[in-house]
């Protein structure tokens, strides 16, 4: 790799401020604001809308469509294929 091109990749908390969680990996991200951690160093924290913690494909709250309903609405409306 050449240097200089490539930007600093250290440990970051990214906390998920819908579900109130907080993991530590990783990233090339930066934020001026810092967040002490469960090991007493301190971190650059990014603050993210949504995460595996508060999705709902993950949570289990995803909203099932009723597309049987739309088919049959569209078909009145519209007509049947031949």
């Amino acid at each position: 790799m050449r240097e200089g091109i490539h930007p600093a990749y250290g440990p970051v908390v990214f906390r998920d401020r819908a579900a109130n969680h907080a993991f530590l990996t990783r990233s090339t991200m930066t934020s001026d604001k810092r967040i002490e951690w469960e090991d007493g160093h301190t971190y650059p924290v990014v603050d993210i809308e949504i995460s595996n913690v508060s999705h709902p494909f993950h949570t289990g709250n995803a909203r099932v469509l009723d597309t049987a309903g739309r088919v049959e609405r569209f078909e009145r409306r519209y007509g049947k294929r031949s």
